[in-house]
């Protein structure tokens, strides 16, 4: 992502990288030593809306530490998600950027109008929202999280 895709987008500082891996504990081995320690979580299924259809999906996740950036470390389980796509391209590594926003409507709209597309989202509440946003011939996606609740 260049300087002016930040610019255009008014961006904050990313506050977190993650990556996409085939084997959570091998992973967490790997980088524990850069990034740890590492603390996970298993959500469960969970239901997004994935290229227009509502999908549901589980995962594994691990969070460490770089500095004031959060490393994500994401084991795909199961169900359609932009996770499955990495992986099935061949990928394992930096999938996203993440950037904490106030308003994911307008900043989705903002991103739309430079050529990204939201390709996986959710609104859990008032005030709680994600989107993973594409463009065209670029693997690294942008995700955008509204949290007014913390």
């Amino acid at each position: 992502m260049t300087n002016e895709i930040h610019e255009k987008l008014d961006l904050p500082q990313m506050d977190q990288v993650g990556f996409v891996v085939r084997d959570l504990e091998a992973s967490m081995a790997l980088y524990a030593p850069m990034f740890g320690p590492f603390s996970t979580m298993e959500p469960g299924p969970m239901s997004y809306d994935y290229r227009g259809s509502s999908e549901e999906c589980e995962m594994r996740l691990a969070f460490g530490k770089s500095g004031d950036v959060e490393i994500e470390l994401i084991e795909w389980l199961r169900g359609g998600c932009p996770h499955k796509e990495f992986i099935d391209a061949g990928h394992e590594g930096m999938h996203h950027l993440r950037f904490r926003i106030d308003d994911i409507d307008s900043k989705v709209a903002q991103a739309q109008a430079i050529g990204y597309a939201a390709i996986w989202s959710k609104r859990y509440g008032e005030g709680l929202a994600v989107a993973y946003l594409q463009r065209e011939g670029d693997p690294l996606l942008i995700e955008l999280f509204e949290n007014h609740h913390g």
